[in-house]
């Protein structure tokens, strides 16, 4: 796998710096999770990691942490600016006893500034990067996506992006270096697309009256007879005629007139069909139109099933069926939640110290004295 070596610490949060971690375990690196329980269930991305559990208030937790870091390649943190440095922690520290460590700080709204040391979530910092104004229908609100744009896109994901930029540079430096990620600025970045496309005529209206934000009848989705959706997008005259032929309406029907008495049109002519039916008839058709899969349906798709494009995961305590990891690399390909599998929290710790050093005497003198919490006491 491609990270096989990579070792990370995690200190668990919310779902951003968990799934940083998951795309670093994904790809091979082993990764420990710092958390305050041995068992977290609200952490659903937790596969794949090694967990321990330990009691930050007590010093010999702090001593146990700064042993681990000496030895990792990257630490995920992500608490407001400040937290890690009153906890002895913080990167000054910890990278004066190790020089090569990339240390990653994700946060809502970065490390310095105004908001820096202001609560958050994923749709306040959408709001405040200028991405959430975009999305929402005509005369409506703006609608958040889900947690989609600030947490996970704009969040994890760059912020993996960032560790693994700065792993390239330490290959050539042998210096490690402090990632400061802010959310809200991931969030703006991976928007930068509609920031620099806003002279473009596909915008310049307000919000839900433009091409791509359901302001066109031909760039949206449909509700059919058994209530369910597709979805539409052909923006190009040649998909444009198809999706008229799958309609069965004039070829002479105008794209860019009429718009609003056109979609009113599309709404009705969508709901004299199934999805199943509209899928069906739009199969063979480059028209952009395809059906709006439920969760639950997605890995059924006979394309997602080709490309093996979800995982079948009953035996996990967490989830029966999750994404598999992408993009896919020819020779060392990921895997999902591959490397810890259901081995016991206890177990988990025994590994631990044993990768850094340390023996199974260790992990009882640090359980009696509530340092480490498992679930069982480790046997000598």
């Amino acid at each position: 796998m491609a990270l096989k070596g990579l070792k990370v610490l995690e200190f668990t949060g919310l779902a951003p710096g968990p799934f940083c971690g998951m795309l670093l375990a994904d790809f091979g690196a082993t990764v420990t999770r710092i958390d305050k329980v041995p068992t977290n269930m609200l952490d659903v991305l937790r596969d794949g990691k090694r967990t321990l559990a330990l009691n930050l208030k007590k010093p010999k937790a702090i001593e146990l942490v700064r042993l681990l870091c000496s030895k990792s390649d990257v630490l995920i943190e992500p608490f407001r600016p400040g937290v890690m440095e009153k906890l002895g922690l913080g990167p000054r520290e910890i990278m004066q006893e190790n020089p090569k460590l990339i240390y990653a700080r994700l946060t809502g709204f970065g490390q310095n500034g105004l908001l820096a040391a202001r609560a958050g979530h994923d749709i306040n910092y959408a709001a405040v990067s200028g991405l959430l104004s975009l999305f929402g229908r005509k005369s409506e609100r703006p609608t958040a996506p889900i947690n989609l744009a600030a947490d996970f896109a704009g969040g994890g994901l760059l912020c993996a992006f960032g560790i693994l930029a700065a792993l390239l540079e330490r290959h050539h430096s042998g210096k490690g270096q402090i990632v400061d990620h802010s959310m809200t600025e991931g969030a703006a970045y991976v928007g930068s697309w509609f920031f620099r496309s806003q002279k473009l005529p596909i915008w310049g209206k307000p919000r839900g009256e433009n091409l791509l934000d359901t302001g066109v009848h031909f760039y949206d989705t449909y509700r059919t007879k058994d209530g369910k959706y597709m979805s539409v997008g052909a923006i190009e005259p040649q998909f444009y005629e198809e999706l008229l032929d799958g309609l069965e309406l004039p070829r002479d029907l105008p794209q860019y007139e009429d718009v609003e008495k056109t979609k009113v049109l599309f709404e009705e002519k969508f709901l004299t069909k199934t999805r199943d039916e509209w899928t069906q008839i739009f199969q063979h058709r480059d028209a952009c139109v395809f059906p709006v899969l439920e969760l639950d349906e997605a890995e059924k798709h006979p394309h997602n099933c080709d490309r093996n494009a979800f995982l079948d995961k009953r035996e996990s305590c967490c989830t029966e069926i999750v994404p598999t990891p992408a993009p896919k690399l020819s020779r060392t390909p990921a895997q999902s939640g591959a490397a810890i599998g259901k081995t016991a929290i206890t177990q988990m710790a025994v590994d631990i110290f044993n990768d850094f050093g340390l023996n199974v005497e260790d992990i009882v003198t640090l359980y009696d004295e509530g340092v480490i919490l498992l679930p069982t006491k480790p046997k000598l």
